[in-house]
């Protein structure tokens, strides 16, 4: 998404990027980031938690309408969780969890050829 937000921006098209990756984000040199400390992959919030994910919203665009320059960052005040232990399960991919994995990725490969067919 950084990569498009640069190539809209050379055209006019004023963009804004939300998301956990700081990092990669940074280096990329987007206009404007609304960093927030999420999963990767929920960049705007909480699954189902729509007044969380309508602040986040609210305030890329406050962003897009204030940022007085280039590389403009911001964060969001939210926490995915109070109790931090979630940074060191997400996504995890282990011994104990890999063949149920590799059986739900099987059977949403078979639900996506079918529909195809």
């Amino acid at each position: 998404m950084s990569l498009v937000a640069r190539k809209l921006e050379a055209h006019g098209i004023a963009t804004v990027i939300a998301g956990s990756a700081l990092d990669i984000v940074t280096h990329a040199g987007v206009p404007r980031f609304l960093f927030n400390d999420f999963p990767l992959g929920n960049p705007i919030g909480k699954p189902f938690d729509r007044v969380m994910q309508r602040a986040v919203v609210r305030q890329s665009l406050e962003l897009l309408a204030q940022a007085k320059g280039p590389a403009t960052h911001w964060q969001t005040p939210f926490e995915w969780s109070a109790d931090e232990s979630w940074r060191a399960v997400y996504a995890r991919v282990d011994a104990s969890n890999r063949e149920r994995l590799k059986a739900l990725g099987d059977e949403r490969r078979a639900r996506q050829a079918a529909k195809k067919r």
